[in-house]
């Protein structure tokens, strides 16, 4: 699987973000079990996916991907899901991320050996 690298590990690790972000909302404060379990074997996950990209990216880049990737998942999540609106300007706002997610990879130095 070449393409686990530090990219692939990173583009998990923020697929997971998703995964836990989206079920905040159903674990109730974290009284329901079985949604409390999933949120935090996807937080673990993440959070270790994570760890392996920044062994080949500069933490500063991994991070802000990281993030951002979360951002525009779940920001689609609630969206497509639970109802939360997504007017013109929060979808430019959902452009720059993206935009700055792109920046931050097109201008990234070479990965580590």
């Amino acid at each position: 699987m070449a393409w686990l690298n530090g990219w692939g590990f990173l583009l998990l690790a923020g697929l997971c973000e998703v995964f836990y972000a989206s079920i905040i909302p159903r674990t109730d404060g974290f009284t329901r079990l079985w949604p409390s379990l999933y949120c935090g074997f996807f937080l673990l996950l993440s959070i270790y996916l994570l760890s392996l990209s920044v062994r080949v990216l500069p933490l500063g880049l991994a991070y802000a991907v990281w993030v951002g990737i979360g951002t525009l998942g779940t920001v689609a999540y609630g969206a497509m899901f639970l109802g939360e609106s997504l007017n013109l300007l929060r979808s430019l706002c959902l452009l720059m991320i993206i935009a700055g997610i792109v920046g931050l990879k097109l201008f990234s130095p070479a990965p580590l050996a």
